[in-house]
């Protein structure tokens, strides 16, 4: 194993198998282990931006068994708190990618930091992105806590490759024919037919799949068009036949589900 942040000068060149992989099924692949090789990178997830603001996540491709999870978390609710999403929408203009602040725990809110950072394992990020065709394409990598946090060397070759990465993903997700499977999926699934969620009415489901996207049981009331006071009726049905008893019993029990249900990549 190689000294922590020990690592040799990268250059645009060393992440060749990435880009000789775009528009190929096996790229996700080869740009995690490219990762992997030159900046020891846990976690790779990509995420689109409109000018509008909405988001969607693209890719989900590492060692975070619940980044499905959290992809779905972020693109329908949470990309709105994210404190680099101020600089991803102001830099639509720029011709080169933006490398994203470093990441500092006390960016972020205390629900995101619970959320995104604390129950899941991360530790550690770092971002870019890159606006194409009024699209932006936005790279996070990722540590997790057994990794530990990106040493100086590993944080020098990310900041060096970053640019070149981030338009390699941007030219990939634009090729015809690349499919991009909703990360959703796998949860909508679980909650569905799942153990413990088959207990639950259909609207009980809904209500469950709507706040695990971080909706406000306002919003999930204008969602399913019932009112507030039948939204909290379900909530707390649900919540009684799970055997929970708030917002961060229901996360933390998807989480565990997730994380014991094998990932397909």
């Amino acid at each position: 194993m190689r000294p922590h942040g020990a690592l040799p000068e990268a250059t645009a060149a060393d992440i060749t198998p990435a880009v000789l992989a775009i528009g190929r099924p096996h790229f996700s692949q080869a740009l995690i282990a490219t990762l992997r090789r030159l900046a020891d990178v846990g976690h790779c997830m990509v995420f689109s931006f409109t000018p509008q603001g909405s988001a969607r996540c693209l890719l989900d491709i590492g060692n975070i068994p619940v980044g499905g999870y959290l992809g779905v978390a972020y693109s329908e609710h949470f990309h709105a708190a994210d404190p680099n999403r101020d600089a991803i929408l102001a830099g639509e203009d720029a011709v080169a990618p933006i490398v994203l602040p470093t990441f500092a725990p006390r960016m972020y809110s205390d629900a995101y930091r619970k959320i995104f950072f604390d129950d899941s394992g991360i530790v550690d990020k770092f971002a870019a992105a890159i606006w194409v065709d009024r699209a932006c394409f936005y790279v996070n990598f990722y540590r997790t806590r057994s990794q530990g946090r990106f040493g100086s060397g590993e944080l020098r070759c990310l900041k060096q490759i970053a640019p070149t990465v981030s338009a390699a993903v941007a030219r990939h997700f634009q090729e015809d024919g690349v499919s991009n499977p909703d990360p959703g999926d796998r949860i909508e699934a679980m909650i569905a037919t799942g153990e413990p969620f088959a207990a639950l009415t259909g609207r009980e489901k809904q209500v469950c799949r709507h706040i695990l996207s971080g909706l406000s049981s306002e919003a999930i009331s204008a969602e399913l068009g019932i009112s507030l006071h039948s939204t909290l009726t379900y909530r707390k049905r649900a919540y009684e036949k799970l055997g929970i008893s708030c917002q961060n019993e229901l996360f933390g029990m998807m989480l565990r589900l997730l994380t014991a249900t094998p990932k397909l990549n």
